[in-house]
């Protein structure tokens, strides 16, 4: 049976990181990484502890602040109030303490049920994007809301530049680590329960890298074969460039061009832990890069910038940082990228645009409106991954050829 018990330490280090997120602006993922690092008395229960409560509080932040009436301030009272009303829902025996004096269970349990019928509050979502959601997914938006409010996955990726699938789970095994395969996913394996997998030795020796399974299946879409010459336009920190790197056998080249440097920085760390010897950095520092690679590459891979609305499970303080009009300003950002990061495909080329984002008008709208103007590509193929029909991220990549 689950501790139900909560403990003062844990649950000052859970207060203490949403004051960073709610008041300060700081990103979730960066203070859970910083809260479990903060006491070293911590085991692997406490770290699990603070870690799914900081990211359920920020998940959940819109339901639980109109159960405890606290709007949108987030005092450190107004905070143990959002945190009391996590702990009844939870089912945590409440302890003695005066933070949690004359508690009203039976309301914020009755608020709950009432606050359930309305999918805002019953999905934990800001008004503009649910009427978005509605607006570009129709009847698929409520299961894909609830879908993107699951906790992600951890899914790893195997590097057969080094080993293989069943040799990294038997590796993985040894550590007290167990994986399953997934069918359809060929170069994935998914925790059956979250555990710390940087501190292994197969980790430190590039055996895998943590990826998504939808994110895995970009590099594939891209149709690589080895010795080819593949652009990786948005590469950051490099997670889709190593695949490429694998699935073409480190023969050939891959150049991994980014706007952030500090980002290419950290993929050429992971290449070399990775043993990928094929792949060339190159910051975009000025127009020159792009015009220099003008109808060269037999592949370009353009994993656009987006409104990261597939990734709310890993994410989900996206949902309280983003504003309407940043979804307006990115779509302008992709038909650029697009058209402008097109022109290094060669005749017979191929091309893959890619988001982590469901909505039609970051995808299949933008790939129909670049076709419209130009007529050198065809499309091929294109795939639109719902996170309630997969159960991983969602996802959309569409597959385009030069033809003259």
């Amino acid at each position: 049976m689950k501790d139900k018990r909560l403990h003062r330490t844990l649950v000052f280090t859970v207060i203490n990181s949403l004051k960073m997120i709610f008041n300060e602006g700081y990103y979730a993922d960066k203070v859970v990484s910083k809260a479990l690092k903060s006491d070293k008395r911590f085991g692997s229960r406490d770290r699990r502890f603070v870690a799914e409560t900081i990211y359920e509080m920020v998940r959940w932040k819109r339901l639980y602040n109109e159960i405890a009436g606290t709007k949108e301030h987030y005092t450190t009272e107004n905070l143990w109030k959002n945190f009391a009303v996590y702990a009844v829902l939870k089912g945590y025996e409440i302890p003695e303490w005066h933070q949690f004096a004359d508690l009203p269970v039976r309301r914020i349990k009755g608020k709950f049920d009432e606050l359930s019928k309305d999918r805002v509050f019953r999905e934990s979502i800001p008004d503009w994007l649910d009427a978005l959601g509605e607006k570009e997914l129709g009847d698929n938006w409520p299961a894909e809301i609830k879908a993107l409010n699951d906790k992600a996955k951890v899914i790893l990726r195997v590097n057969t530049l080094k080993t293989t699938k069943e040799f990294l789970q038997k590796e993985l095994a040894k550590e007290g680590i167990e994986t399953v395969f997934i069918k359809g996913y060929p170069d994935a394996l998914e925790l059956v329960e979250r555990k710390n997998v940087f501190m292994t030795e197969i980790f430190k020796k590039g055996f895998f890298e943590m990826q998504d399974a939808s994110s895995q299946l970009v590099a594939g879409f891209l149709d690589v074969k080895p010795g080819m010459r593949v652009v990786d336009t948005c590469a950051g920190a490099g997670g889709k460039a190593l695949h490429l790197a694998a699935l073409m056998e480190n023969k050939g080249n891959i150049i991994a061009l980014d706007i952030h440097e500090h980002k290419l920085k950290e993929l050429k760390k992971r290449a070399k832990r990775d043993g990928a010897h094929n792949i060339t950095i190159r910051p975009i520092d000025s127009s020159k890069v792009i015009k220099k690679l003008k109808n060269s590459a037999d592949r370009v891979l353009i994993d656009a910038p987006c409104s990261g609305l597939g990734v709310l499970k890993r994410n989900p303080d996206a949902k309280w940082k983003m504003q309407p009009e940043f979804i307006d300003n990115i779509k302008e950002i992709q038909a650029e990228i697009l058209q402008k990061y097109s022109s290094m495909v060669k005749k017979g080329g191929k091309l893959v645009y890619a988001t982590c984002s469901i909505l039609p008008s970051e995808n299949e709208e933008q790939v129909a409106k670049f076709l419209a103007t130009n007529e050198a590509f065809e499309l091929v193929e294109q795939k639109s991954i719902l996170a309630s029909e997969s159960g991983y991220d969602g996802f959309f990549m569409a597959l385009l050829e030069k033809v003259n």
